[in-house]
């Protein structure tokens, strides 16, 4: 069977899935944790200090488990403490790297609301990459489910209003023992979670960016736009040595042409110039992601216009301004980037497109903002 990954199909794929969520959120999962629950802590905080979390991972308190056999949905998952777990050496993801994984976060609101942002779109992009890397994915139902329940149970390392998010880590991964190449027998579905602050460890200061021309990320006809692990420690390499070089990360090129900007190291890029917001286009080869579709919204709601489609390395030297988004980042102003050993700088400071689209995006995550697009979820 011949699979498609433009972007026609994925929009198709998310709008059946979509309506299955719909479906779904009407009635009560049936996944509800009933025998060996462990003990929720009902602190209201952990005691850490929330001034100064970075991104960095700390034990919490649990984490959640679900796995599946082949032809066969994922048994009802349940929480258990937080820790190590046990693979057979021949496992699919350690052999033949069959792996995804997504990235939400979990916030408190002003009014002490926990909200989280979009988490059906995760599992939509979950079960588009499972289909890429010939694995079984969980329904939306339960992939929501799951994160609600990792939620509410690590509730007290939740930050206060404006210290932080609860990075919330769903991951997908083939666990059966498999030796000639072919897809894992056995899929097991995990959410952890860690309380952080800013990605960049110089806070909300500007990127400083580098153009690599000699390593790519992604092909064409690879996986480069799914979450697949194997996308990531190929970019390690490239990443360090800027880091080396007191870059903060590394813009990639098309490994065609090698003229067309793709993506950071671990997430989407934006140009302005006037009025005119361009970002490169997901053929393939990008990761659709959940911020940078909702910048996109936003911005055109703003009255921008947005331009999906081949970005120029060259053009960089010409914007007035360059931003970039992720969950991790959500959305980072860009300060220099070095392309062919020149250096250009961009505007910083208030009033930048990239603060106002930053600024809308945020009070709808923290419940400031009038939720108009129905993207926050609130966990009960």
């Amino acid at each position: 069977m011949m699979i498609r990954h433009g972007s026609l199909f994925r929009d198709s794929v998310r709008t059946s899935l979509s309506k299955v969520y719909a479906r779904c959120l009407t009635a009560q999962t049936a996944t509800a944790i009933r025998e060996n629950e462990p003990m929720i802590r009902h602190d209201e905080y952990a005691n850490i200090d929330w001034n100064n979390l970075g991104f960095g991972l700390r034990r919490i308190d649990y984490m959640y488990k679900a796995k599946c056999t082949s032809n066969n949905g994922f048994e009802p998952g349940q929480l258990s403490d937080y820790g190590n777990i046990e693979l057979s050496p021949a496992a699919g993801v350690l052999n033949y790297g069959q792996g995804i994984f997504e990235g939400t976060k979990a916030v408190r609101g002003e009014d002490g609301r926990i909200l989280l942002f979009r988490p059906d779109q995760n599992a939509i992009r979950m079960q588009i990459g499972a289909e890429r890397m010939c694995m079984q994915s969980p329904s939306i139902e339960q992939f929501v489910y799951a994160v609600k329940q990792t939620t509410i149970a690590n509730k007290r390392w939740i930050p206060p209003s404006g210290k932080g998010s609860l990075y919330i880590r769903p991951l997908l991964i083939g666990t059966g023992p498999i030796l000639g190449l072919s897809p894992a027998h056995e899929y097991t579905f995990l959410v952890y979670a860690s309380p952080v602050g800013n990605y960049f460890k110089d806070g909300t200061a500007p990127l400083n960016l580098y153009v690599n021309n000699e390593f790519h990320r992604t092909t064409r006809g690879g996986a480069g736009g799914v979450k697949s692990i194997t996308n990531y420690a190929p970019v390690l390499k490239p990443l360090l040595r800027a880091k080396e070089q007191g870059f903060s990360d590394v813009v990639y090129l098309d490994s065609v042409h090698k003229k067309y900007i793709e993506e950071v190291s671990s997430c989407n890029i934006f140009l302005v110039k006037g009025d005119v917001i361009a970002t490169p286009s997901t053929t393939g080869t990008i990761l659709e992601g959940i911020t940078r579709m909702s910048i996109i919204d936003i911005a055109r709601d703003l009255g921008y216009k947005v331009e999906e489609r081949l970005v120029a390395a060259d053009e960089l030297m010409e914007a007035d301004e360059v931003f970039t988004t992720g969950t991790a980042v959500t959305v980072a102003s860009v300060g220099s980037i070095t392309y062919n050993d020149q250096r250009v700088e961009y505007k910083t400071g208030d009033g930048l497109v990239s603060q106002k689209l930053f600024k809308r995006l945020q009070g709808v995550q923290v419940g400031k903002i009038e939720d108009k697009y129905n993207w926050v979820v609130e966990v009960d």
